[in-house]
């Protein structure tokens, strides 16, 4: 490709994939014995993956920068050929390659498969790539991970290296100021700094501890989002943490999600017909229990089912990264059963809802929306008919349009029982996750026998809507931390407000202003150390105090206190009435 617009979505593709083959051609180059896996280019520029004896260090980083470097210099022509199947295998095989023979391999019979090469070095690729090395202007190596062949624990462990290049010097200055801004928003950095939570090794990964200030936000969150869904006609549900194999055999995910559930005991006991249990990575069977209590009326739908979740997936190791993706974690979960005829407006409820909290959050920028179909190539992975699956997503897709949801479609990304709307979102690292779902089910109240009795007498089947309202709270607590750099908007702050006395004579009366403000939900803090005053302004500036009241003796004497803003700075002295009615305003305002 001779010329590329770096605006361009795919010609930014484009380019970081050629990135990648000169990284893959610079790493062979100093390491023969290297073994090739995979190298795409990603949303942030690139990785490759290898296999070496030992991982890289920041040393061989910097020395594999400097042969990427001799490689653009030479600028080498990117030439494509291609060859029949058994050709490619035997080609690879020569090379010594085994991940390339076993991704031949897996290609369909009759298939061409082709190669590029840059001088002496040769990749197996799809393509397209830019015709010349030496487009290549600015890059960065950013660091190495480990990772699993395919994404599979069960696989051996690779060492990934993550890259990034620009056509210029300039472009890429500013991407890595902006990856420096990122690392200190980073939750996982930042998060444990504040203390908003901690992991032990010997507790486990993907575990986290939530300190106090993690789990106070999280319950002033659920206590939001629990008065928020009452309000909309939620009826709240607790259910079991565990259940037997039985149940998640009539829901369908023994068979489609048991390599993500946590097995108590024996699996095999479950082929000699004994009882087997499992923690549970979903609520809806559970709460489908509190629908067959008995048999349902059409007048009593739509019901609307809430609960605050606590659910545990087994997510592979190499997946886990702080607050955002665990093996334990907490949801605001619902389901929703209603007629057909109620399907779109109560699926629009739950869009309004999603939108109200993120709204409410500060985080509705940074959504994007994803219409989530099923693969029709792959329909092994989901239950139900070609037809059915065409027919519900078609009435979803009319759903989003009415909407005016400015969404794209992804196929192969839907839950197993029904399409769904992902409401994503990206870290400060731009690794993208999903936040909210909202699902269409038309499966498993077929399954687990949910009917109610019509206007006619007849016996029907509701749609079932999964949802979630603010998603998981770990994660939304994560993304909060990172969009504000730890300085939380004051009505989810952990600590409000900081009481600074300059000495001992100033306790009482700061004490007093403290019982006050506490008698009316404010969140306060007394720091009365035996420390200068100085150093606990700067100390309640790291904790990232929404406001900090200083009292001194002339604050005594007017009944004010001296009032220092996070976002205002020195504010002077407020009476302290006047300061309580004005922040109490903010936290009801749910001011960002």
């Amino acid at each position: 490709m001779s010329k590329i617009n770096f605006d361009m979505p795919e010609d930014k593709k484009i380019f970081w994939h050629t990135s990648s083959h000169i990284l893959a051609q610079a790493v062979k180059r100093l390491y023969p014995g290297v073994k090739l896996a995979i190298g795409p280019a990603i949303d942030n520029g690139f990785y490759y993956d290898f296999d070496v004896e030992k991982p890289f260090s920041r040393e061989d980083l910097d020395a594999i920068e400097k042969e990427m470097a001799n490689i653009i210099k030479e600028n080498l022509k990117l030439k494509r050929f291609v060859l029949p199947k058994d050709e490619a295998i035997k080609f690879m095989r020569d090379k010594n390659e085994p991940y390339k023979v076993e991704l031949i391999e897996e290609l369909p019979e009759g298939e061409e498969i082709s190669f590029y090469e840059q001088g002496y070095f040769v990749d197996l690729c799809a393509g397209p790539h830019l015709d010349y090395v030496s487009s290549v202007k600015a890059f960065k190596l950013i660091n190495a991970t480990g990772a699993y062949w395919k994404g599979s624990e069960k696989n051996k462990m690779l060492t990934r290296i993550y890259g990034v290049s620009y056509p210029n010097k300039t472009m890429l200055d500013e991407y890595l100021a902006m990856l420096e801004e990122a690392k200190k928003r980073d939750h996982n950095k930042l998060g444990r700094e504040l203390e908003y939570f901690t992991t032990v090794d010997y507790i486990g990964q993907g575990l986290p501890i939530m300190m106090p200030k993690g789990a106070k936000v999280s319950q002033i969150l659920q206590r939001f989002v629990e008065d928020e869904e009452e309000k909309r006609g939620y009826v709240l549900t607790k259910t079991p943490f565990m259940a037997k194999s039985d149940l998640y055999k009539i829901s369908g995910h023994w068979d489609h999600y048991r390599d993500g559930m946590f097995i108590l005991g024996d699996e095999k006991a479950d082929e000699r017909g004994e009882e087997v249990l499992a923690l549970r990575p979903m609520t809806c069977p559970f709460q489908f229990q509190v629908y067959l209590a008995k048999m349902r009326s059409y007048r009593e739908l739509p019901m609307r089912f809430n609960e605050t979740a606590y659910l545990f997936r087994n997510e592979a190791s190499g997946e886990m990264h702080g607050l955002i993706r665990m093996r334990q974690f907490t949801l605001s979960e619902g389901h929703i059963a209603c007629r057909d005829d109620q399907l779109a407006e109560e699926f629009a409820n739950c869009v309004d809802l999603a939108k109200f909290m993120l709204t409410t959050l500060g985080l509705e920028e940074d959504i994007s929306y994803r219409f989530s179909k099923w693969d029709e190539n792959n329909k092994d992975k989901y239950i139900g008919s070609a037809d059915e699956w065409e027919r519900v997503q078609d009435k979803m897709r009319d759903i989003l349009n009415d909407l005016k949801i400015d969404y794209y479609e992804a196929d192969g990304e839907a839950a197993f029982y029904g399409p769904k709307l992902d409401l994503q979102i990206k870290n400060v690292h731009g690794k993208e996750d999903t936040l909210i779902t909202i699902q269409i089910d038309f499966q498993l109240a077929s399954r687990f026998g949910m009917e109610y009795v019509d206007s006619d007498g007849s016996k029907k089947n509701p749609y079932v809507i999964h949802r979630s309202s603010i998603g998981c709270y770990e994660r939304t607590l994560a993304l909060l931390i990172e969009k504000y750099a730890g300085a939380m908007p004051t009505w989810l702050a952990p600590t409000q407000v900081k009481i600074l006395p300059i000495g001992f004579n100033q306790h009482d009366y700061s004490y007093d202003i403290s019982k006050k403000m506490q008698s009316l939900g404010i969140r306060v803090e007394v720091d009365d150390r035996n420390e200068k005053i100085g150093y606990k302004i700067r100390e309640a500036q790291t904790e990232k105090s929404p406001y900090m009241l200083i009292v001194g003796d002339k604050e005594i004497q007017s009944n004010t206190v001296s009032v220092r803003s996070r976002k205002k700075g020195e504010m002077g002295a407020v009476a302290v009435d006047g300061f309580i009615k004005d922040i109490l305003e903010e936290i009801n305002s749910k001011a960002i």
